[in-house]
């Protein structure tokens, strides 16, 4: 690679799962009140007791929390989201482009490749990163306001109160469901922006700058947010759960559809939707940069390896 420019310079692997680590969480502490709306607006209508809905709209759901709760809760369970970006998006993004060169073997980028490889590294990175999942999600929605007392003060509490509680099974609570939606999430949304970025660039509608990282992870965040929305409910659900709720995550979901509907499959979907595209932004113009920049430099290119 001598002579050639950052730009043109192929990222190690290295440099690409941590640029995409760290791109993740920025893109995460920016984007992550948005996160704590979709899950409250999800879990509205589980409880027979629960009365009217709480929250309506995006603004409103997160306006209520900040003035009920305080504007710190917003970002209650930040600390296991960002555990989670380091431990899983560091990884489904970072080992993407090196899976798919595996399963293209040196061949042309084909469709089939793309999906191969973010079936891949999304399946994988579910079962290294559920434990944050599992306490991100149990923080996020729990409320001293409504229901009985929050169950757990912190990040590490939770970790030790549902291992006490549950064993060790109890991090893992909730992989099928995740394991689905990561799944459809990462093909979706990094094929998506694959193909947009290339077809942007190649038939030079725009240059591989900022403009087209933009469009192309706008595109990738409404195409991801829509195919996942359902295994995206039915996940927050399960975790959510107390132990013996459901006995399963398709009773849940059966338990979803008898109760509220096939609507319920898609609450907080304008929340998921903002901030799946928000935080795509946000993560794929820092990534692009980071591997530039990393790679320009030689020294971070060298240490990250």
């Amino acid at each position: 690679m001598e002579g050639a420019t950052a730009a043109e310079a192929h990222p190690t692997m290295g440099v690409k799962i941590f640029s995409a680590g760290l791109a993740a969480c920025v893109a995460d502490v920016i984007t992550f009140p948005l996160d704590t709306a979709k899950v409250r607006q999800q879990i509205q209508g589980e409880c027979p007791n629960s009365g009217a809905p709480k929250y309506k709209g995006v603004l409103r759901t997160v306006i209520t929390l900040a003035k009920t709760e305080g504007p710190l809760k917003l970002y209650n369970g930040l600390p296991a989201g960002l555990q989670r970006q380091i431990s899983s998006a560091s990884l489904r993004i970072g080992l993407y482009e090196t899976a798919q060169e595996y399963f293209t073997e040196g061949r042309e980028t084909s469709l089939g490749g793309r999906i191969l490889a973010g079936v891949t590294t999304g399946g994988m990175s579910v079962f290294i990163g559920q434990p944050t999942e599992v306490a991100k999600v149990r923080l996020q929605a729990q409320s001293h306001l409504y229901g009985p007392k929050p169950r757990y003060t912190g990040t590490y509490n939770a970790y030790r109160i549902i291992v006490t509680t549950e064993g060790f099974s109890g991090l893992w609570k909730g992989t099928t469901p995740n394991l689905a939606r990561n799944v459809t999430i990462n093909c979706t949304e990094l094929v998506a922006y694959d193909i947009m970025k290339d077809t942007l660039v190649k038939n030079e509608i725009m240059a591989d700058e900022l403009p087209c990282h933009f469009v192309s992870a706008v595109i990738a965040g409404f195409c991801a947010t829509l195919m996942s929305s359902p295994m995206d409910v039915v996940k927050t659900r399960f975790i959510n759960s107390t132990p013996g709720q459901y006995k399963s995550a398709h009773n849940c979901a059966m338990t979803m559809f008898v109760k509220e509907g096939p609507s319920a499959f898609f609450k907080g979907l304008l929340p998921s939707f903002l901030r799946l595209a928000s935080w795509n932004v946000i993560m794929f113009v820092c990534f692009e940069r980071l591997k530039r920049e990393l790679m320009k430099s030689g020294q971070p290119a060298e240490s990250a390896t």
